[in-house]
């Protein structure tokens, strides 16, 4: 059992699925920041213009999920990474030549079916390549790819724009996406875990389209999501509106700060103690830096707040996805990732509709208490499923 625990995580496969992942949720949070400001500025759209453009990426990815596990099953995890990362590569660069606004909202539908397929595949190819004694352990650190990326991507967006006009931008995220589709080629998918099978006949069942092990843990994510969400909408308006615009541009390196702080020794704790000791404290800290974001008024409050949300949420995420992908055989792994991701997105897009509401009547303190309510939800959620299946480790069965 110790022999096992020092199987590496760091192989070329785990680094090059690590880097792609980056490199596309690089491009992602990149565009998620500036086609707002595009459509508005060089489009002359309106501010709802502009959040289409983030709704309607997000749409397209919730409608691929389902049916990214049965493509995966087809064709393969390995041949499913290259063809997905390929699409969002060349719809990226199309991104050059857009000028009008409904052409631009067409394009982010089809970016948001590859994103969606591709995300699948890499999460699940994820947990395969790292070793199953380490996998809580392992796809944390995976998982840094993205929340480094929610920093960095705004951050080369907004300074770009700052110096050059938004066409450069696109040039530079499509040489991005380049190196990030020459790395997924470096990925080696085990033979025990790949799938794809020639099918003669074309049908589609909801054991196709889901991983039913996954939902109990998949739903209660998604309202994980639905707090985070209140984050990711409304913190800067929130943050201008109590002066304190100059401190939010800092709130997600200082949450990006403490999770990577965390990550290792809350990674290794996963696997060695269990779920529960890793994600009840993780969930009470994530209610508790929500409550703080509500009272803040001073620039070191709010960044507190970012330190311990990065303590909670920062691992929230990997922790969730790992039971999603342990509930069922491996072999299933893009079922369950698909799965929990689909109701993952779900809760960010519905939230960022949902908290619209509750700002325009209630305002931004009442939001983020009944945000952290929210979460106090989820722990007695996840006590009653975790006390009904305390361990979500099962060896490779059968599907």
């Amino acid at each position: 059992m110790k022999q096992s625990k020092r199987e590496p995580i760091w192989t070329k496969s785990f680094i090059s699925i690590s880097l792609t992942q980056f490199t596309v949720f690089l491009a992602f949070y990149a565009l998620l920041t500036t086609l707002p400001i595009y459509v508005i500025q060089d489009m002359n759209g309106t501010e709802a213009q502009g959040g289409l453009t983030v709704t309607a990426m997000l749409v397209a990815a919730i409608l691929i999920r389902p049916f990214s596990g049965k493509l995966i099953d087809v064709i393969g995890k390995k041949k499913t990474l290259i063809a997905g990362i390929m699409v969002f590569t060349m719809t990226t660069f199309f991104y050059i030549g857009i000028t009008e606004f409904i052409p631009l909202l067409w394009l982010r539908l089809f970016h948001g079916l590859s994103f969606g397929l591709f995300t699948t595949v890499s999460g699940a190819i994820a947990a395969d390549v790292v070793p199953e004694s380490r996998r809580g352990e392992g796809i944390g650190y995976f998982a840094m790819a993205m929340n480094l990326a929610v920093v960095a991507g705004p951050f080369i967006g907004l300074t770009v724009l700052q110096f050059a006009p938004f066409h450069l931008l696109f040039i530079l995220l499509s040489v991005f996406m380049v190196s990030g589709t020459l790395s997924a080629f470096l990925v080696n998918v085990p033979k025990t875990t790949e799938t794809g099978r020639q099918t003669d006949k074309i049908k589609l069942s909801l054991h196709d389209l889901i991983e039913t092990k996954a939902v109990p843990i998949a739903l209660i994510s998604s309202l994980v999501a639905l707090s985070y969400s209140s984050i990711l909408s409304f913190l800067s308006v929130y943050a201008n509106a109590i002066g304190l615009s100059s401190a939010a541009s800092y709130f997600f390196l200082v949450f990006a700060v403490a999770m990577l702080l965390s990550r290792p020794y809350l990674g290794r704790a996963f696997d060695t103690k269990g779920p529960r000791f890793v994600i009840l404290p993780c969930l009470f800290l994530f209610a508790v830096g929500l409550v703080f974001i509500s009272f803040t008024s001073t620039a070191w409050m709010l960044l507190i707040s970012a330190a311990i949300i990065g303590l909670g949420y920062g691992t929230l995420l990997p922790s969730f996805q790992t039971m999603a992908v342990q509930s069922a055989s491996i072999k299933r792994s893009g079922h369950s990732t698909a799965t929990f991701f689909m109701f993952y997105d779900s809760g960010i897009a519905a939230g960022s509709f949902i908290w619209g509401l509750v700002v325009a009547q209630a305002g931004y303190q009442q939001l983020y208490i009944i945000s952290a309510v929210i979460v106090l939800v989820v722990i007695a959620l996840f006590c009653i499923q975790t006390k009904k299946q305390p361990r979500y480790a099962p060896k490779d069965s059968p599907a």
